[in-house]
């Protein structure tokens, strides 16, 4: 039985099927749920092998989230709070609070906490287990306060936890995760979840689960990404068309080209011209022998030709060649437009190494044999030259121990034949700890009919064309030729996985441990990821397609997961980072090209062993900063199916009256703190009563959806559950007794049916609540925390209506770009508490109650009519960009965002609005700054009538006006009223 995290959600279990529809819906289950079971940090970032064991959380040692710092941070906190137990206490209680404390290391922090999404809020304190919560509750349940002590803004937890303490189902639904796969301690026994725990991913059909993101966009055909090896990490990115452009480490790049050579170079705007500037090399000891090669096509009276060219770096800037420095190298004349190789590479020898196609045509026809198995020709061949000392005599020159020196008829510049268009080499590093396989050459051979070809290079050697493609014969009559003596491809492959390979690079980065070995490389026409690993033992390599991993192992900041399908080249940074260039339209004319970095999300190295330091760049021009194109998997939105339109109504229950329950108190903590003024027996046993509560006027939620849902909620009244009172002393008995006191006093409000993050219930909590969750303000106001507390009746869910989720999974490739969309990291939030409503509460809202409409808070009038208006013909009038906070209450600092546009109020979408934003509304209403931006309309929905003006707004925090932000088109949005953004102001 397969059990992959609440594969099937219950709502769909409860439904009969047909056996011939219950497979169908099956396998589309499994491929939807697959890979929403991944490992992630608090930091939202993969876990990791520490480089020291932990001292403290021992059991993470392997494979966690913590160094060695966060372990002694953690043992502290620990320590710490043990201080306030006796010997009884600390022996009862010791092993649920280094449990608790330890799981901020657990390789599956990020769900325990509620994190995945960091856009939404985090719990304090990791998910339970429910037979766990109960066994902490009665035992040590005091310890809840301490857990939450030293934390920011613990204030604001003071009255919950005194509350809950005492309440058995309150304090585990304060601290029960609902997954019960994920929950602590069942994650830790899930055979499932741990079985490949650390490994690279795989789908349900092998393929390797990779994630990208973006580095470069906006490039016409970008055909080869370099870097100069010296200290400063930047990459010179080849376009075809005949520019270089040079990235700096932070991603931003140089408006000045590094090299233009666009007059010079032959190509085409023809989708599929192979024609063009094709590559470009630095020399090996760049920063003093400031040269770079370069490889492109050129017409010579008619005639095409392949040119080598060599430029010196300019005398006055480093981040530009001297175009007038040129010298030619080596020209070869192109019998046909197509096959002309292009690659250029220094091996570590430091020789040159030249890789050109066969002439073009097909099948090799020139010659007897072929311009490939005919080594008086530099066509169908890899070369090797020596550029070093060139400055005074011949371009090049040729290495001593090339291998055909002795052969008369051969080119002295052989170094191995029978290549048909090699197109994409790369040189391994080697293995970073044993330095195994450093030096060896890898090329993708492009086919002719049949198959595609990976080579390993080597001196001498024959690879084959045109007696052999791939490892089946070509030519049947060179095949059986028994002095073909051909050197058969590490790997090949048909026609219907790709028709065109593009080489890549085995993997000898420091970030992703996983992919170290990994030989990565792909295909143009078929857009395919793929990879080989060699067996050490037995020489073979082993072969796994790459795919991208699904939305839920891909949901890390700023990873994405799709790509455009033509993979023109790979590459490798100056840490050993992978890349590769795709565009979506192979024309070199056409700005489709994106550079992606590729990222395994199942694993990175630990904090600070990868760190760089990129040397200074002496900067002429101007920086042109990147911007991302492409969505990221994190912000992406579900897609639904509409909702059938369905009423319905529950009747009022009323649950019985609890009876009295005598339960052993568990050891209470004693602060080490001035005894506080004594308190009588008497005084505590007023102090410790509840008042019960009263049953309220039910309230009426309508959903303003493509269904229309009236839920009459459930009036549910809880008996005080009463323990046994004992005498205790020092802090948890004053802070108690004060909190009660409190509780006693306020009143008690019954909330109506909702889900669970408080908006009306329209899909079941297990699919959408994820999406539905308001964004808190880290550090709450002194006047919020001032609000009268309240004591909370929360009612079970209401039963929704039948529907299905329709998944809008990406492909691995797109052949059109993505919306544009960018999303900072959320701050840290302190907690996720029950309800909405109650998150109201704690930020000291009212509650909607029936009757009540929209109250527009208006700002008292003053000489000059207030910033917002403007004096017209007429009298005072409006100004364009003012804005307003709408209140179903009507309190003056906090309510819908509506803005004044052409003459009448619009609202303000949610999406990308942060409390920078909040901040700028804030302070042209008079206010100093935004307290809180609440999301998903949770201040209030505006009614059909009233338009949407502003989506995707992102302000510095500095702007007069919303307009003035970065932002849609006035009226143009992609989102609905159940997105008003709210704010809250002090």
């Amino acid at each position: 039985m397969i059990q992959t995290c609440n594969l099937v959600p219950r709502c769909i279990l409860q439904h009969t099927f047909s056996p011939h529809q219950l497979l169908p819906i099956l396998l589309l289950l499994l491929r939807t749920w697959w890979g929403s079971c991944h490992p992630q940090c608090l930091d939202y970032k993969p876990p990791f092998e520490p480089r020291q064991p932990l001292a403290f959380c021992k059991e993470y040692s392997k494979f966690g989230c913590c160094d060695v710092e966060k372990d002694e941070e953690i043992s502290g906190r620990f320590y710490t709070i043990m201080e306030n137990f006796d010997h009884s206490g600390y022996a009862a209680c010791g092993k649920y609070v280094r449990s608790i404390l330890c799981q901020e290391c657990s390789p599956y922090a990020a769900h325990l906490y509620d994190a995945e999404d960091a856009n939404t809020p985090m719990r304090m304190l990791p998910g339970l287990c429910g037979d766990y919560c109960s066994d902490y509750w009665r035992q040590c349940r005091y310890t809840l306060g301490l857990l939450l002590e030293d934390v920011e803004n613990s204030q604001q937890f003071a009255n919950l936890t005194a509350t809950i303490e005492e309440d058995h189902r309150r304090f585990c639904e304060f601290l029960v995760l609902k997954d019960k796969e994920y929950c602590y301690p069942s994650v830790l026994t899930n055979a499932e979840l741990n079985a490949n725990l650390g490994l690279l991913n795989e789908d349900p059909e092998g393929c390797l689960e990779l994630c990208l993101q973006e580095v470069a966009n906006g490039l016409r055909n970008p055909v080869a990404m370099i870097h100069a090896d010296d200290g400063t990490h930047r990459f010179f990115v080849a376009e075809q068309l005949g520019y270089v452009w040079v990235y700096l480490a932070n991603g931003s790049r140089i408006d000045r080209p590094f090299l233009n050579l666009t007059k010079a170079v032959l190509t085409s705007p023809w989708a599929g011209d192979e024609r063009g500037f094709l590559c470009i090399a630095l020399h090996p000891r760049f920063t003093t022998v400031r040269k770079a090669y370069v490889y492109y096509s050129v017409s010579v009276k008619k005639e095409e030709r392949i040119r080598i060219s060599e430029f010196t770096v300019s005398a006055h800037d480093d981040n530009q060649l001297d175009h007038s420095s040129e010298r030619t190298i080596l020209e070869v004349v192109e019998p046909a437009s197509n096959h002309n190789g292009g690659q250029l590479l220094f091996g570590h020898d430091g020789y040159l190494y030249i890789f050109i196609g066969d002439g073009g045509r097909a099948g090799d026809p020139f010659g007897k044999f072929g311009n490939s198995q005919n080594k008086s020709t530099l066509l169908g061949k890899v070369l090797r030259v020596d550029v070093d000392f060139n400055d005074n005599g011949a371009p090049y020159s040729i290495p001593s121990d090339n291998p055909f020196l002795d052969e008369k008829e051969a080119r002295p510049e052989v170094y191995a034949y029978g290549v048909r268009n090699m197109w994409r080499c790369s040189i391994d590093r080697g293995d970073p700890v044993t330095t195994e396989g450093r030096g060896r050459m890898l090329c993708g051979d492009v086919g002719q009919n049949k198959y595609e070809e990976v080579d390993l290079i080597v001196k001498g050697g024959n690879y084959g064309w045109r007696a052999k493609e791939g490892f089946s014969c070509y030519d049947r009559k060179l095949c059986q030729n028994s002095s073909l003596d051909d050197v058969l491809p590490i790997f090949a492959y048909p026609h219907k996985l790709g028709k065109s390979v593009t080489g890549g690079y085995i993997y000898r980065g420091c970030q992703m441990p996983n992919l170290n070995g990994l030989y990565i490389f792909g295909d143009f026409m078929s857009g395919r990821l793929m990879s080989l690993r060699e067996n050490v033992t037995t020489g073979e390599w082993q072969y796994n397609e790459i795919c991208m991993g699904r939305d839920q192992t891909c949901r890390f900041p700023k990873l994405i997961n799709s790509y455009y399908k033509y993979i023109i080249s790979f590459a490798e940074d100056e840490a050993g980072e992978l890349y590769f260039l795709a565009t979506g339209v192979p024309s070199a004319t056409a700005r489709g090209g994106v550079i992606y970095k590729i990222v395994d999300p199942s694993r990175r190295a630990p904090p600070g062993k990868c760190s760089i330091k990129p040397s200074p760049v002496k900067i002429k021009g101007k920086l042109i900063h990147f911007h991302p194109k492409e969505e990221y998997v994190i912000n992406k939105k579900p897609t639904t199916t509409a909702v059938p339109t369905t009423t319905t109504t529950t009747k009022p229950t009323t649950t019985k009256k609890k009876t009295r329950i005598v339960i052993k108190k568990p050891p209470m903590p004693t602060r080490k703190k001035p005894k506080p003024p004594p308190t009588t027996a008497a005084t505590r046993k007023t102090t410790r009563k509840t008042t019960l509560p009263t049953t309220t006027p039910a309230l009426k939620t309508t959903t303003k959806s493509a269904s229309t849902t009236t839920v009459k909620p459930r009036t549910v009244q809880m008996a005080a559950t009463t323990p046994a009172t004992t005498s205790s002393t020092g802090y948890h008995t004053t802070s108690t007794t004060a909190d009660s006191s409190r509780i006693a006093k306020t009143p008690t409000i019954t909330t109506p049916s909702t889900g669970r993050h408080g908006r009306p219930l329209q899909y079941p909590p297990s699919t959408t609540s994820q999406y539905f969750k308001p964004q808190l303000l880290t550090t709450p106001s002194t006047k919020l925390l001032k609000q009268p507390h309240m004591t909370l009746i929360s009612t079970p869910y209401p039963k929704a209506p039948d529907h299905r989720m329709t998944a809008a999974w990406p492909p691995y490739f797109s052949q059109t770009p993505l919306v544009p969309s960018y999303r900072p990291q959320r701050p840290l939030i302190n907690t996720t508490l029950f309800k909405t409503q109650e998150e109201k509460l704690w930020l000291g809202e009212k509650l909607e109650s029936e009757g009540e409409g929209n109250q527009v808070f208006k700002r008292p009038r003053g000489r000059g009519r207030g910033q917002g208006y403007k004096k017209a013909r007429g009298g005072w009038r409006l100004r364009v960009g003012s804005v307003r906070l709408v209140s179903a209450e009507g309190l003056p600092d906090r309510g819908r965002v509506e803005i004044f546009i052409r003459g009448q109020w619009g609202t303000v979408c949610d999406d990308l609005f942060t409390i920078k934003s909040g901040s700028v509304v804030c302070r042209q209403l008079g206010f100093s700054t935004a307290l809180a931006v609440m999301k998903r309309a949770v201040l209030g929905e505006a009614d059909d009538s009233v338009r949407i003006f502003l989506d995707d707004v992102e302000c510095e925090g500095e702007e007069r006006s919303l307009l003035e932000c970065k932002r849609s088109r006035v009226g143009k949005h992609n989102c609905s009223h159940a997105e008003d953004v709210g704010v809250i102001c002090g």
